[in-house]
């Protein structure tokens, strides 16, 4: 068991996405879902620059993980599919990607999309560079409204990684007490996402 540890730097309920019951990750942070496996911990803290660097936004423990064809045919994610005229929750749906008859990447409208909806490639280079998406139901989401990590987390080995990419190589130890500490908060959604308010 591993715990990855990275910055959320856009907080809008797309990655993650905790919504209808499953916290999952199908976009951005391509190199964590290529490497993460069922068992592992997904730890996503606050950006500095929003004056969250030292709080908790979610985690996660991974329980499945699927394929982007796979998880845009699962009937359990079909909530997740984004509907630019729904809801907030809606808007940020992250089942975005499947494949046509030929095998070419097909992006659904989104917030990886272009604002004209047509496909934004850049984006789909990047999400599909892995394609696996992290499902779980067991975990915690604060968006902007997190705890501070505690002062025995933020030692020599820290859980804020508060740089790009990711941090995994923590002790047996560390990894024991900090999932400790984050299954003491609760369980599912306890917040609202960081940004949304910018967007009413």
């Amino acid at each position: 068991m591993r715990l990855f540890s990275y910055v959320v730097r856009y907080d809008i309920g797309f990655a993650p996405n905790p919504f209808y019951g499953w916290c999952t990750l199908a976009t951005c942070k391509q190199d964590i879902r290529a490497h993460a496996g069922v068992g592992d911990w997904i730890v996503g803290t606050g950006s500095a620059s929003t004056g969250l660097g030292d709080r908790l936004v979610y985690a996660m423990t991974v329980e499945e993980t699927t394929t982007f064809d796979e998880y845009w045919a699962d009937s359990r994610f079909a909530h997740k599919r984004p509907n630019l005229h729904g809801s907030l929750k809606q808007q940020y749906g992250d089942n975005i990607y499947h494949r046509d008859v030929d095998g070419r990447w097909i992006q659904e409208d989104s917030r990886h999309s272009h604002d004209d909806g047509t496909p934004n490639e850049g984006h789909i280079v990047r999400d599909t560079k892995a394609d696996v998406v992290l499902l779980s139901r067991k975990f915690v989401y604060f968006g902007g409204d997190g705890p501070a990590i505690p002062a025995h987390l933020r030692g020599e080995e820290d859980l804020v990684h508060g740089r790009p990419a990711y941090r995994v190589n923590f002790s047996a130890s560390f990894v024991a007490a900090a999932i400790g500490w984050i299954e003491s908060l609760g369980t599912g959604v306890l917040g609202t996402p960081r940004d949304w308010p910018k967007l009413l």
